[in-house]
């Protein structure tokens, strides 16, 4: 599976969770940008891992839609310059897979591989 038809998918199954594809690095400079206020998630994915595949699959699960967030996902296999320049440019080193939290041009929360959780992520963004 390529990787539009797995983001087609990605946004048909699941109902509480809207993704928006990070493919661009003009993209990456709104995510970060400290004018947004609303937190922005990225999610880097490998979809040849299945850890990667579990554990976006539970953070769907998890995920409660009424969470205020922008919901980004990075597909590592055809756009690991955009992860290279998420890396940088937020000093998180890069995992793989992982979820980095920013608001208002702040990482808020990192996590990767069975760390991820959205439950967690609410929690974070309710006590911020």
């Amino acid at each position: 599976m390529g990787w539009g038809e797995f983001f087609a998918a990605k946004k048909k199954g699941t109902g509480n969770v809207v993704w928006r594809r990070l493919d661009d690095l003009s993209q990456l400079d709104g995510i970060l940008s400290a004018q947004t206020v609303r937190p922005q998630l990225i999610f880097k994915h490998s979809t040849r891992c299945s850890i990667s595949s579990m554990a976006l699959e539970r953070f769907e699960r998890e995920w409660d839609s009424g969470t205020v967030a922008e919901l980004w996902l990075l597909d590592l296999l055809h756009h690991r310059d955009i992860s290279n320049a998420v890396a940088e440019r937020t000093g998180v080193m890069h995992q793989s897979p992982q979820l980095i939290v920013v608001t208002g041009g702040e990482v808020m929360h990192v996590a990767s591989h069975s760390a991820i959780s959205a439950k967690e992520v609410a929690k974070v963004l309710t006590a911020g």
